[in-house]
């Protein structure tokens, strides 16, 4: 299991590209998304457009991808009419997807005309592609911006979120991803005394990542240490890389330094592009960001630091994903 990221790592020479903001491409493609759903809506509405935002990733360089499963649950899809079985295929259709888009992009590198594997404007490259089952946090299916505090309230206790997450775990786990991201995680308690747990009580048979947020470059967005909540992934076997993501690229050096501090698995950051999410009006605000150019100018230093899979979150593009991948393989080539 621990294997896993090590061997893409080998492959890829030492650091690894994700993909960019889901999202953020499946608005431009079209997709009203202003739903407690989220980008999981597409699932059922338009699944055709999250197959191609995974393969313009692809084609940019990205050598792992997230479905569309962040938002995506059973009590979400039921508040929407759908049975539990319906729902459940929901679920695993998310990964069904992202898998399909990796087979047709494997396609395209077998016909593709160009020796260097740049083809049209595309990176056409035959290579290892992971595809990462995305798990959000209990707050993400509230659709309150509570992923961004932490704060759920006195009466979610450990067995609740447990509770929550339990059959969507097993449900994606046994769907043919290669990992599980437990992404955006906004406290302790949800990745010591849930996911870990969970993990371990289902017995789930594909490693894990858990990716945290923060608010101030020290401590997790409800406040927990950062160097608490490694500790709690570092000492779990299934988890076999541990990281940030959707956090500004400014507090990113000072994490990974703590990070360091208290974990030796491998290191997953994929930031946003650093604007404001206003949870009441649930928009980003505009022009609160960094540039893909700024954005990329940090990536070199990252990795110097000790990150070793590096992409985006909200707001990225598949032009911020073929950057990283130009800078990591410049790097990679001196």
């Amino acid at each position: 299991m621990s294997s896993l990221i090590t061997d893409l790592l080998r492959q890829t020479g030492g650091t690894a590209v994700i993909d960019g903001g889901l999202a953020t491409e499946l608005e431009r493609h079209g997709a009203d998304l202003n739903d407690p759903l989220w980008s999981a809506k597409c699932l059922f509405s338009f699944p055709h457009l999250i197959r191609q935002v995974h393969l313009d990733y692809l084609e940019n360089g990205a050598d792992i991808i997230i479905t569309a499963s962040y938002q995506a649950t059973i009590q979400g899809f039921k508040a929407k009419g759908y049975s539990d079985e319906e729902s459940e295929a929901l679920l695993r259709s998310s990964v069904e997807i992202a898998r399909e888009a990796r087979e047709v992009y494997y396609k395209n590198c077998a016909g593709c005309r160009s020796g260097d594997g740049d083809d049209d404007g595309r990176i056409l490259k035959q290579r290892p592609i992971l595809v990462a089952a995305s798990v959000g946090s209990y707050g993400a299916y509230l659709a309150d911006g509570s992923e961004y505090s932490g704060d759920y309230g006195d009466a979610i206790t450990v067995e609740t979120l447990k509770d929550f997450h339990r059959r969507r775990v097993q449900i994606l786990a046994d769907s043919g991803a290669d990992l599980l991201a437990f992404e955006t995680v906004p406290n302790k308690l949800e990745a010591e005394q849930a996911y870990a747990q969970l993990l371990e009580e289902e017995d789930i048979k594909i490693p894990a990542w858990f990716s945290f947020n923060s608010k101030d470059g020290v401590n997790v967005v409800s406040g927990d240490s950062l160097m608490e909540c490694g500790s709690i992934a570092e000492s779990c076997n299934k988890v076999v890389a541990v990281g940030i993501n959707c956090t500004p690229p400014r507090f990113i050096h000072g994490l990974i330094v703590l990070l360091k501090k208290v974990t030796t698995k491998p290191i997953v950051i994929y930031p946003n592009s650093g604007e404001t999410y206003d949870a009441d009006l649930k928009e980003w605000v505009q022009n609160t960001g960094v540039t893909d150019e700024d954005f990329i100018s940090y990536v070199n230093k990252w990795c110097e630091l000790g990150a070793s899979l590096v992409g985006g979150c909200c707001r990225t593009t598949p032009d911020t994903i073929r950057k990283i991948y130009r800078t990591l393989s410049s790097s990679q080539s001196i």
